[in-house]
């Protein structure tokens, strides 16, 4: 029964932790252009340097 009070304020920790990395992505706009890089990933054109 121990093994619960352990694993209980671990997985909150680790949950918590997950929120907010997705928080951070969304402010830093990680998710900006799906469509666009969805279409880039398959264009036979190569660029080192995209256009911001």
């Amino acid at each position: 029964m121990s093994i619960v009070a352990i694993l209980i304020p671990v997985t909150l920790l680790l949950g918590g932790l997950g929120l907010a990395a997705f928080v951070w992505s969304l402010m830093r706009q990680q998710y900006e252009d799906p469509k666009g890089d969805a279409e880039r990933i398959l264009s036979s054109e190569w660029d080192d340097h995209p256009k911001p």
